[in-house]
């Protein structure tokens, strides 16, 4: 039962606010003057101070400052009839949660007490989240500065502890299977499997067979049953990475999947229950992709419960110099060395744009670091040259490049021309290179074509 102390010098007002609350069932104290509540709002544990503005000896404001100077942690909301808007701008500035105007409405203020005890639970909850991912082996920080990724974190913490799909959008290296990995922790499934699958990186011929495994043999090759994702995620989460590439069969299949809670092996005629909590992930407008015909309408809608987009790294700029800070400290750990981003560093990396995104600036750390001897790195060890260049005709013959950064050079330069000539289609710019598409993926990673 949460406690709330009301301050008012009105003894009506005190009294009808008190029986309200208590009818609402919060544990209701009132004081007449802010001298009285203040001594007694930080010897006594408090949830909540509903304080009026204008009252004798010590107003609400000052009363407010005095409580947050002296260490209150209770949430206060202001109530007042005089000065609307500006009142409440100096109110939101000295700490205030909230302001109710008066007259007030009954419901109006225990709406208001229940929208800041839910805010309050929400900030514990992404705290505990974030410490659970910080010391979970293999988790991947999440760094929330920014009201972009504040606000994602916050719908994590509201749908974590149920089996709701959720549909994470947004561009190439901006966090997706962070923030999967974040709900899965969160989660009453964290105890259980957490697995993923990047759809584009597996051949359509064998994505069947990865996601609900086959029966000897089911196909050539299939020397004995194996068991597929979905199984192997049994009581945990299931993180369907770029899904927006999964081929239409399959998403027939993976429809009845979410609606029967059941999967068939390849090869096999008996049916498998799975208790899988599934997370869908995606570069693609997949409305967009539905209404052309590439992805179906009834698994969008089924996917489509609660949506999480995370923005491109250039439009959360606020989480650029504590994402480098972490990552320079993680790969200090890894290298076995002080890796140090200056000032100046730090500065000039929230000035870039990371096409990329957050996966561009944790492989451009890595480069500097690896490249310099360095325990400061400067701007200049960002600018060198991740790659070499081209050799220009000007340059062939003077023995300048080993045959290995000459390779390289070509190699990138042929990745570039496919995607060029196919409209950066990866699949048919994998099958026009000649490789699998798991490995025009790893390319286009290590060269940085994002």
């Amino acid at each position: 039962m949460s406690r709330v102390l009301i301050v008012d010098d009105e003894p009506g007002l005190r009294q009808s606010l008190g029986l309200l609350l208590a009818d609402a069932g919060y544990e209701v104290a009132a004081e007449s003057d802010g001298k009285r509540a203040l001594e007694r709002a930080l010897a006594e544990p408090f949830d909540l101070v509903l304080s009026d503005v204008r009252m004798p000896e010590m107003d609400g404001l000052a009363f407010l400052r005095a409580y947050r100077s002296r260490g209150g942690t209770a949430l206060v909301i202001m109530m007042s009839a005089y000065g609307g808007e500006e009142a409440a701008l100096a109110a939101m500035k000295e700490g205030a949660y909230d302001y109710i105007p008066k007259p007030f409405r009954p419901d109006e203020v225990v709406l208001t007490l229940r929208k800041a005890e839910e805010r309050e639970q929400l900030g514990r909850t992404i705290a505990t989240l974030k410490a659970q991912l910080a010391t979970t082996p293999g988790a991947r920080a999440v760094v929330a500065e920014s009201r972009a990724m504040r606000d994602a974190l916050e719908l994590v913490a509201r749908v974590a502890e149920h089996k709701t799909t959720v549909l994470i959008t947004g561009e190439r290296g901006t966090g997706k299977e962070v923030i999967a990995q974040a709900i899965h922790r969160a989660s009453p499934r964290a105890a259980a499997p957490f697995v993923a699958i990047n759809c584009a990186a597996i051949p359509e011929s064998l994505l069947e067979s990865e996601l609900f495994g086959h029966v000897r043999g089911a196909f050539t090759g299939a020397s004995a049953d194996k068991a597929g994702l979905f199984e192997q995620a049994d009581g945990g989460t299931l993180l369907l990475d770029e899904i927006g590439e999964l081929p239409l069969p399959l998403q027939a299949k993976l429809l009845r999947v979410l609606q029967e809670s059941e999967i068939r092996r390849v090869g096999d005629q008996r049916t498998r229950r799975v208790d899988v909590r599934l997370l869908a992930a995606t570069a693609k407008e997949l409305a967009a992709e539905a209404a052309a015909g590439r992805f179906r309408e009834d698994l969008f809608d089924r996917l489509n419960v609660i949506t999480i987009h995370l923005p491109p790294l250039a439009e959360r700029r606020a989480d650029i110099k504590p994402l480098a800070r972490h990552f320079a400290t993680r790969l200090a750990g890894r290298l076995g060395r002080a890796v140090v981003l200056s000032d100046d560093t730090l500065a000039w990396l929230e000035a870039q744009r990371w096409p990329g995104n957050v996966r561009e600036l944790e492989h451009a750390i890595e480069r500097a670091a690896v490249l310099t001897d360095n325990a400061i790195l400067e701007p200049a060890d960002f600018r060198r040259e991740p790659l070499p260049s081209p050799i220009s005709s000007g340059e062939k013959g003077e023995g300048r490049g080993t045959l290995r950064d000459a390779v390289e050079a070509a190699e990138r330069q042929a990745i570039l021309a496919a995607l060029q000539a196919t409209d950066g289609n990866r699949r048919a710019a994998a099958k026009r290179l000649g490789v699998s598409l798991r490995t025009l993926f790893y390319k286009i990673d290590r060269y940085r074509l994002e």
